[in-house]
C-alpha cells in the first residue's frame, strides 16, 4: 500500500494512499472508482472510460458554487475522454484535467491545498 500526506490544510476529504485497484480516503478504503467534492467522497461504479457521459457526472457538476473543473482519473492509464465529453463541459463553464487515476489522486491533494474549488472522477486503478 502507497500512502500520501496532505501538504497543507485543505478541507474536505484526502486520498491518503492506494488499495487494491481503490483509493484510501482518510481511514476508508473505497475499493472501486471514485467521486469527489470539496465536501464529500464517495464509491463509483464505472470502470470504463469509454462508457462516461456527462450526464453520469451529475452529483459532482450541481455543487454551489459550480466547479472550476473536473479532474478525470482515467485508470491506471491515461486515456483521453471523447470530444463530445469535453465540449459539454466545457459548455458549462467547466474544464477537463485528465490524467491517470493514481496522478489525479496526488493532484488532488496538492490542489486542494491551494483551496481550489473542483471535483474529481476517479477510475479504479485496474479495470480488469
Amino acid at each position: 500500500m502507497v500512502s500520501l500526506k496532505r501538504e497543507g490544510p485543505a478541507s474536505g476529504p484526502v486520498i491518503t494512499g492506494f488499495a487494491g485497484s481503490g483509493f484510501r480516503v482518510d481511514e476508508e478504503i473505497i475499493d472501486s472508482g471514485l467521486w469527489l467534492t470539496p465536501e464529500w467522497a464517495q464509491p463509483w461504479g464505472l470502470s470504463d472510460i469509454g462508457a462516461l457521459d456527462v450526464g453520469m457526472l451529475e452529483p459532482l457538476l450541481s455543487i454551489d458554487p459550480l466547479p472550476e473543473f473536473l479532474l478525470l482519473g482515467t485508470g491506471a492509464s491515461l486515456t483521453r475522454p471523447s470530444s463530445a465529453f469535453v465540449a459539454a463541459l466545457e459548455a458549462r463553464d467547466i474544464g477537463v484535467e485528465a490524467m491517470d487515476s493514481r496522478a489525479a489522486a496526488r493532484s488532488w491533494g496538492l490542489l486542494r491545498s491551494e483551496e481550489r474549488w473542483f471535483v474529481a472522477a476517479l477510475l479504479p486503478l485496474d479495470q480488469s
